[in-house]
């Protein structure tokens, strides 16, 4: 950027009058912003602040050595609550002092395995007591460093205490993940329309609950449907609904800005597209290239022109009520586009 004292300079050396100083130096500073707005407007990803370099890989990777060499101890019991005090040290320095994001959740996850290991946690038989543990440990880790990952398992272990206390079988009524992954999804809603410019942890704490919701929401409504013995469901043509189901998903996914949101609708489009196309192809592997061959293309044309996209379909929702709570939808200007 042109600063004043070099304008003024020229001013001096004669090159502009000086009565130019301030229209020129104004007009420099709203071009760079337009510029600036432009760029953001055009290119904002959906952050992901993981990695600041490649230092950060290779500390993590001495976290995971370590996690490999204390378990050839012969630890048992609440002796692993040792190595839990050295990495609780650990993340006070990496963690609080660095701000190191991809250490952190190595750090968080070794915590929580040996945790696992001291409190004796049997996931076989998971009982409220070793899941509210864990998802306190989670807790206190998030308090205390506020490293959003930390919202991932906490919120993961409620959701399992939550299926626990229901007292229903979950794989005979699968929609009750959906309602859990609905309340996730509110939860991470509430972090992100308290910051749409994606700025803060407040973006990177729901980009990782909505990780956990998305899944739930899906997996729910999908089994329930497909599955299920009910004839008002079964009188549903399955794939018809999984691709209408994938587009409403799409759609929210782009009204919200949030693409993390569809990874795991991907797995249900394979299965049907596979079943709307069965027998227009030699044979059944030669439909699944096919069709994961179309996803990926659809894939990439999302990942492409997202926000071209999302801009098309949502630009007369700019400057409504419903705008102040999602992530910019202004059109793109038409010297720009």
């Amino acid at each position: 950027m042109i600063s004043k004292d070099t304008l003024l300079e020229a001013a001096d050396k004669k090159i502009i009058a000086h009565d130019q100083v301030e229209p020129l130096l104004n007009f420099i500073q709203q071009q760079q912003e337009d510029t600036k707005a432009g760029a953001e407007s055009d290119n904002q990803e959906e952050p992901l602040r993981f990695i600041r370099s490649f230092g950060d890989v290779f500390i993590t990777l001495g976290v995971v050595l370590l996690v490999i060499a204390i378990n050839m101890l012969s630890l048992s019991g609440y002796l692993y609550f040792i190595p839990v005090i050295g990495f609780i040290i650990m993340a006070e320095w990496l963690v609080r002092v660095r701000r190191l994001a991809l250490p952190g959740i190595a750090i968080l996850i070794v915590i929580l395995y040996f945790v696992n290991k001291a409190i004796g946690f049997d996931h076989d038989n998971a009982t409220i007591a070793g899941l509210g543990i864990l998802s306190f440990t989670s807790f206190i880790f998030y308090l205390r460093y506020r490293m959003p990952f930390s919202l991932l398992p906490l919120a993961a272990g409620l959701v399992a205490i939550a299926v626990i206390q229901i007292g229903v079988d979950v794989i005979q009524h699968p929609v009750i993940f959906s309602g859990l992954g609905l309340l996730v999804f509110i939860v991470a809603m509430s972090f992100d329309v308290r910051d749409t410019t994606r700025q803060t942890h407040l973006s990177d704490s729901a980009f990782w609950l909505h990780l956990l919701a998305s899944p739930l929401i899906v997996h729910g409504a999908m089994i329930s449907v497909l599955f299920s013995n009910h004839e008002r469901l079964q009188a549903i043509d399955g794939e018809v609904f999984i691709v209408l189901f994938f587009t409403l998903f799409l759609l929210v996914a782009l009204l919200l800005d949030r693409r993390a949101m569809l990874v795991s609708t991907q797995i249900y489009m394979i299965y049907a597209l596979t079943q709307i196309l069965e027998g227009q192809f030699d044979s059944s592997q030669n439909m699944v290239i096919y069709v994961m061959m179309l996803l990926g293309f659809v894939v990439i044309f999302f990942g492409t022109y997202w926000y071209k996209t999302r801009r098309l379909i949502y630009g007369f929702l700019a400057g409504s009520s419903i705008s102040r709570y999602v992530p910019n939808l202004e059109q793109v200007d038409s010297k720009r586009s």
